[in-house]
């Protein structure tokens, strides 16, 4: 199934539909399309702005100044009263969402990145449809994304998605302004490796007031997306029967092909990690069948661990003889390992008092070399 893992973004402009107040005609529609993805068994990440104009809305649209305060008050009281409208909404095709608050200091932690991967891993295998925003209650300048166009992307990576949707109140990317110039026409793909310096300089900003992130910063992030092997597509969120087209692969809005593969991209990251890595598992050789057929690592498989590395490192893998066999991210510290290796798995939470899951090292996070 191509574009399985699907990360569906919708701006204040989209949930609203231009006016002040959350749409609810517009979100039951963009549920129900939502809705029958998530039924042929698509995985589903909502990236959702929208808490500000809610709060606005239950406080009846106040006049406050342009400050930080005022937005996480209004983002506070906004927020709730957004999930109860996905909640029941999602209710009637018997999903389950789930509410996940980010800021940029969640992703640049190295800890904070790996336990926000896992519980998004962890929510799909469920086939709950996490629900993600900026956490604007508490972010300050220093940790903001700015706006959910670069969260969406910075997400995109995170899970590996391999499609990025980006709905906005434009068809997509012009070649200029459409309402100033009538020569201006949509693009409809951008395949190459840079993106060109005027299609930047003719993005144009958010007209509607409401939002933070205009083309601009679409155009930033789509860059991003598919540098981490995404396809991304912007478009005009006001179309009807949009997301099937688009999951489809017919022509809408503006598409961008991805750089490189969502595995190229993982190995990339792998390889150079490693090169910096002081950590080494030596496992037996029935580990090394095992990951050998594309299983994973388990501590009863390690019978040494050298160097001294932290949870989400990248570790390298070897033989008893001392041949690398892979390179992967490690569940466990150094001194955790020290502590489970050669045992069963069963035994981690009695040795530790908790538990990462099964596996030293899961299969999807590690790269075999031979």
């Amino acid at each position: 199934m191509k574009n399985k893992r699907v990360i569906l973004k919708l701006g204040t402009s989209t949930l609203t539909a231009g006016s002040k107040n959350i749409s609810l005609p517009h979100l039951i529609e963009l549920v129900k399309e939502t809705a029958r993805l998530h039924g042929q068994g698509y995985d589903i990440i909502l990236i959702s702005s929208g808490a500000i104009a809610a709060g606005r809305e239950a406080l009846n649209h106040p006049a406050f100044e342009k400050h930080i305060p005022a937005k996480q008050m209004l983002a506070s009281v906004g927020q709730s009263r957004l999930m109860e409208v996905y909640n029941k909404l999602f209710q009637m095709y018997d999903i389950t969402v789930s509410q996940i608050l980010l800021t940029r200091e969640d992703l640049l932690s190295r800890r904070r990145y790996l336990n926000a991967r896992n519980t998004l891993e962890a929510l799909l295998a469920y086939s709950v449809i996490p629900i993600i925003n900026e956490n604007d209650t508490i972010a300050t300048d220093e940790i903001r994304f700015g706006d959910n166009d670069t969260l969406s992307a910075l997400v995109a990576n995170l899970i590996e998605a391999d499609l990025l949707i980006m709905l906005t109140d434009q068809d997509g990317l012009f070649t200029g302004d459409p309402k100033t110039d009538k020569n201006a026409r949509l693009v409809e793909e951008i395949s190459t490796a840079e993106i060109p310096e005027e299609l930047f300089k003719a993005a144009s900003g958010s007209n509607s007031g409401l939002g933070v992130g205009g083309m601009v910063t679409k155009l930033q992030a789509a860059d991003l997306a598919r540098r981490s092997g995404a396809t991304v597509v912007i478009t005009n969120g006001a179309r009807p029967d949009l997301l099937p087209q688009i999951v489809a692969g017919i022509p809408v809005g503006t598409r961008f092909l991805p750089v490189i593969s969502t595995l190229e991209s993982r190995k990339r990251y792998m390889l150079a990690n490693a090169q910096a890595s002081s950590g080494v598992l030596h496992v037996d050789q029935g580990a090394l069948q095992a990951l050998r057929r594309g299983g994973s690592l388990l501590p009863v498989g390690v019978k040494e661990v050298i160097g001294n590395f932290e949870r989400g490192d990248i570790v390298q893998i070897k033989s008893l003889k001392g041949k690398v066999i892979a390179f992967g991210m490690t569940n466990y510290s150094a001194p955790d390992l020290q502590l489970i290796y050669g045992q069963r798995s069963d035994q981690i939470e009695p040795l530790l008092g908790y538990t990462y899951g099964d596996e030293v090292v899961h299969h999807n996070n590690m790269m075999m070399l031979t």
